[in-house]
């Protein structure tokens, strides 16, 4: 049976969660344990799947080290376009139709004037079986925060060989790397899965051009699976804040330091004003916050700066708090023609992600598969936002970080527990049978 779509996509996490520290299933920090279920035993198809996968060990790290070496941060097209090409060809030898969705543009106001800005595509791969429900989307995401020049290019195992450092290996060049394995896998085995693969290559930087493409394809599937990696203690996260991006543009009037300086009017001076006014907004406690950073004015020491520009970003956990902090931002700004001129630009397009029924259920289900591998799963929230957020908001029910077990995202210090290859790989392999079979072996 399809899955009921959305109608409320914005709940209100403080009540949902004292109504979950009542009942016990919300621990103080956050990680939500529902009662135990026995898990469903794997099935003997589904244990072939399993080894089968177990038997890839060695191709998936090396899958891994290749795609770690392709340098897809800072929008570098040959190397986005490289990755989207290699696992295209091989979802395509699985039978799936591929098309691409052109990428939308970004607000003029996020993207600045870079020149030759690359505008990507998102690739959707499908491999669906006829059937009109039990249609499951994998989402992942080609890009990287790393810089593509940087010397943080490769993929380094540790002595032990249990772990490794690289740019992107859980976030989520390992997640992609899972994922097809996956559907390689259940194709072997003869696993009749119902599937569709998309791949944007804009998430790190807010799925603007790629959003549109993820929505209509979530109303096409009854359950959505995302790649992100795994939160620090293995965990699978169940709700998610919401985010924005804004930028605060003051205008001034110039002048010589020396000869005018009252004639002048320091865009720079109003944009610290602002700045100040703006770090009263955040509440923390309620799931409130916001941070600016980057900031930019002014040209030279000895002349009155007549512009000014502040970016930042906001995180809310619902809707209800996403509008306070648009009409806290929104009253920075000016009327008419004063001087100094305040202007707020602004884009909350990242909707909260609050535990509904229907992803409890999607989650249940994967923790069923794992615990059937013998693997836990438990599940927890986090403030961090991805396309899950998008997909869920489009009606969607969506688990979203069934990627690799890692830590030290976007930074040089990225690293991946190296048994998650396996070990995530059959958990989303034997999820996406089971749901594609309307989840007749599943809760």
């Amino acid at each position: 049976m399809k899955a009921q779509k959305i109608s409320k996509p914005f709940l209100a996490l403080s009540g949902l969660n004292r109504d979950r520290q009542k009942s016990g299933l919300l621990t103080l920090e956050g990680r939500f344990d529902p009662p135990i279920h026995s898990p469903v035993q794997l099935t003997e198809l589904e244990q072939r799947v399993a080894k089968n996968i177990e038997s890839r060990a060695h191709d998936l790290l090396e899958d891994l080290r290749l795609h770690v070496s392709i340098p897809t941060g800072g929008n570098n097209q040959p190397a986005i376009e490289e990755t989207r090409e290699r696992f295209g060809i091989r979802l395509q030898e699985l039978g799936a139709k591929t098309h691409m969705v052109p990428g939308d543009p970004k607000p003029d106001w996020l993207q600045g004037d870079q020149q030759g800005y690359y505008t990507p595509p998102t690739v959707v791969s499908e491999r669906l079986n006829g059937a009109k429900e039990n249609r499951v989307l994998v989402a992942g995401h080609l890009d990287t925060v790393h810089d593509p020049e940087g010397d943080f290019r490769e993929l380094s195992i540790a002595t032990d060989g249990k772990t490794a450092l690289g740019p992107g290996c859980v976030d989520m060049k390992g997640g992609l790397v899972i994922a097809v394995a996956a559907l390689e896998a259940l194709e072997e085995c003869g696993v009749g899965a119902n599937w569709t693969f998309t791949m944007n290559a804009d998430e790190e930087t807010g799925t603007y051009h790629s959003e549109q493409a993820l929505i209509e394809q979530a109303k096409l599937h009854d359950f959505g699976l995302a790649l992100e990696p795994a939160l620090p203690g293995g965990e699978l996260a169940i709700e998610r804040v919401g985010s924005g991006q804004f930028m605060i543009e003051t205008t001034g009037k110039s002048a010589h330091v020396g000869r005018a300086f009252t004639d002048g009017v320091s865009a720079v001076v109003k944009l610290a004003e602002c700045i100040q006014e703006s770090s009263r907004f955040p509440e923390p406690e309620r799931g409130k916050i916001l941070n600016i950073g980057p900031v930019k004015g002014g040209v030279a020491t000895n002349a009155v700066p007549d512009s000014a520009f502040a970016w930042g970003n906001v995180r809310f956990a619902d809707n209800s708090i996403a509008d306070e902090l648009g009409v806290q931002l929104d009253a920075l700004q000016t009327d008419g023609d004063a001087m100094p001129a305040v202007k707020v630009y602004r884009s909350f397009n990242r909707p909260a992600k609050p535990l509904i029924p229907e992803t409890e259920q999607l989650a249940l289900r994967a923790r069923s598969v794992a615990e059937a591998l013998g693997q836990k799963l438990p599940f927890a929230k986090t403030g961090g936002v991805c396309d899950g957020n998008v997909l869920q908001n489009a009606g969607l029910p969506t688990i979203d970080t069934l990627g690799v077990r890692g830590g030290g995202l976007h930074t040089k210090d990225e690293w991946i527990d190296l048994s998650s290859l396996v070990e995530r790989c059959q958990l989303l392999a034997i999820l996406i049978a089971r749901l594609s079979a309307g989840g007749s072996a599943a809760l």
